[in-house]
């Protein structure tokens, strides 16, 4: 192998008749004036008699064909192989053309691949095409993951990928981006294992309910998830405990119910009182709008005059009291949409529990998800960030102050489909404490890991801040030129991305400063939703057609025209079964053509019998 053409400080072309290059594999040039220079195929060309030596285009020129030729390949009979190598480092003087090139060692590319002992990172997958590099490599990396490839689950052959999560304080929050299929999710999924590994503190908000990690993935070397972490439900298994929230917080949860105006805001200003449970706040606002439906104090007067009970009259002077102090700052529509809101978050059960849970699960180490639907988990996370990103901030400060302090741990904070809870240029609730951790977050110790299908309808400040980037499939030109300015990424892998295959993925490193390919391992655990939806339609009316099939087994044979209106009679009153008589001959028709029963001409006409067993 020898560099041919002409050279630069960055880059060179490399030629061999023996070895073909593969992407991003990594090679040292032997210079005698520099020394060694290490650098990675970002481009691989094969040339061969059948090719014409004038077609070469940008990649290969004249110059590079007449080099081979000096050099004593025989470019019109035999197969070429050209390679562009990029230096990991700008050389002092631009490469002297017919340096050798050879196979590095591993502990000469070590510290550039692989900075930290195993047991100190994530082991989040394999660098592609550093399979030469395993021969001498290290023990303590052999055999840390496995890699799904082809429908076959396969053995480490290359080095692992190993990501320093320690460097976060310096280098802080991850963003996952990729197209649908793109194994964006699967990323994501091995990214969450890894963490419960290690018993770091993270809350998931799940709006796929997908990150359930209860059962595991067939054929692969795992570890039991099922202590590490726990599923909670919004509404279910936890919510929000009125009686904590502060005027901002009630301000925030029924902005994100539905936008408040101006008007709305000064009534939750001048009518919450922290401390109220929900029945007082809201009894306060519809005593309000009964007395402002009246339209006058001396009305009000007359309706506590003429009460028929003293408990009425006693209601009354309640409302006339607050007629008189909120009347004429709130008015009534303002006050029946804060009322409108407030009902819609009670009757979705968001005030039925508290966040003790997911306190407790942050404490105990463990991975607390979150799952709800979109807009539900854009209003608790509203609350819920806030909550714990401040309990973890108030911890943070005492200790500087030498004040003593109930512990609170450090923590991430993940999210799928993070563009809906922080758009760009679009206000949302959630959006404004996302910000606050992206800029503030990394001095207390509160992390952020925000994965997306559209990293072009992320706010660009969240962007900004995301110092490691994991880049699947992407599709989109928009998304590829967002990624091109927020990554070191070059032209030519920016142009790899729409081809990448589901799995592979780059990831793009400020610690490293490099980006680097590769391949996710396998997942020791599997989604719940990771039946295929058609094989489930299929084992679903299956099933359907096999027990419909013994109920009736009793009846048959049947026929259609003139004994199915006994036989529904009789599936109503004994099972519970009502069909019309079209539904019915439906049915059997379909277990006819499924091949469960078989169809039967008679000189009473057609009837459906059983089938022979054999």
């Amino acid at each position: 192998m020898k560099v041919v053409g002409i050279t630069t400080q960055q880059e060179v072309y490399i030629g061999s008749k023996d070895r073909n290059f593969r992407i991003n594999e990594f090679l040292i040039v032997e210079d005698e004036v520099q020394g060694e220079l290490v650098g990675e195929i970002v481009e691989a060309k094969t040339f061969n008699r059948y090719i014409p030596l004038d077609v070469g285009g940008d990649f290969v020129d004249s110059s590079v064909l007449e080099s081979l030729k000096s050099m004593g390949y025989d470019v019109n009979n035999e197969t070429i192989y050209i390679g562009k190598l990029r230096l990991l480092k700008e050389a002092l003087y631009p490469v002297l053309t017919g340096s050798s090139i050879r196979i590095p060692k591993f502990q000469e590319v070590k510290d550039l691949l692989i900075n930290i002992d195993a047991k100190d990172g994530l082991v989040l997958g394999v660098i592609r095409n550093t399979d030469d590099l395993t021969l001498d490599m290290d023990e303590q990396y052999r055999d840390l993951c496995q890699t799904f490839e082809d429908g076959l689950i396969l053995p480490q052959r290359e080095l692992p990928y190993l990501l320093d999560y320690k460097t976060m304080h310096e280098y802080p929050h991850i963003g996952v981006f990729g197209g649908s299929g793109s194994g964006k999710s699967f990323g994501l999924r091995v990214v969450l294992e890894e963490i419960m590994q290690k018993s770091i503190p993270t809350v998931v908000l799940d709006p796929h309910y997908e990150m359930d990690f209860e059962t595991n993935a067939e054929n692969i070397n795992g570890i039991n998830y099922k202590d590490k972490f726990k599923c909670l439900q919004i509404g279910t298994d936890i919510g929000i405990k009125f009686e904590d929230l502060s005027k901002g917080d009630i301000k925030n949860l029924l902005n994100a119910a539905s936008h408040l105006t101006d008007s709305m805001n000064n009534v939750v200003d001048e009518m919450f009182v922290t401390g109220n449970n929900y029945y007082s706040f809201l009894k306060k606002l519809s005593d309000l709008i009964s007395a402002q439906e009246i339209g006058n104090l001396d009305k009000i007067k007359e309706k506590m005059d003429y009460a028929d009970t003293p408990d009425e009259k006693e209601e009354w002077k309640d409302k006339l009291k607050i007629y008189e102090k909120y009347n004429s700052k709130c008015p009534i529509s303002s006050v029946r949409g804060i009322v409108w809101r407030l009902n819609s978050l009670f009757h979705e059960g968001i005030f039925n529990k508290d966040i003790t849970p997911v306190v407790d699960g942050l404490k105990a180490g463990k991975l607390i998800v979150v799952q709800g639907s979109t807009r539900m988990i854009q209003v608790f996370s509203t609350y819920l960030l806030n909550k714990i990103y401040y309990e973890r901030r108030d911890y943070r400060d005492a200790i500087y102050r030498k004040e003593v302090k109930e512990f609170f741990p450090p923590f991430i904070i993940v999210t799928d489909e993070a563009h809906n809870f922080a758009p760009k240029a679009v206000e949302a609730p959630s959006k404004a404490v996302l910000k606050e951790i992206a800029q503030e977050g990394r001095k207390y110790g509160v992390f952020l890991i925000l994965a997306t299908q559209r990293p072009t309808l992320l706010d660009e400040t969240l962007t900004a801040q995301l110092n490691t980037k994991f880049i699947f499939r992407t599709v989109r030109a928009s998304d590829i030129d967002t990624i091109r300015e927020e990554t070191d990424i070059s032209s030519d892998e920016s142009k790899r991305l729409p081809y990448l295959s589901t799995g592979d993925v780059f990831i793009s490193s400020s610690q490293r400063g490099r980006t680097s390919y590769v391949r996710i391992r396998a997942a020791h655990t599997k989604s719940p939703h990771k039946e295929n939806p058609f094989d489930e339609l299929f084992n679903h009316n299956n099933a359907e057609n096999e027990d419909f099939l013994k109920i009736i087994s009793e009846y048959f044979p049947i026929y259609p025209s003139t004994g199915a209106l006994d036989i529904i009679k009789e599936l109503s009153a004994k099972h519970s079964i009502n069909m019309t008589m079209d539904q019915f001959k439906l049915k059997l028709e379909k277990l006819y053509k499924d091949g469960l029963i078989d169809l039967e001409e008679t000189f009473l006409g057609n009837q459906y019998i059983l089938k022979d067993k054999e």
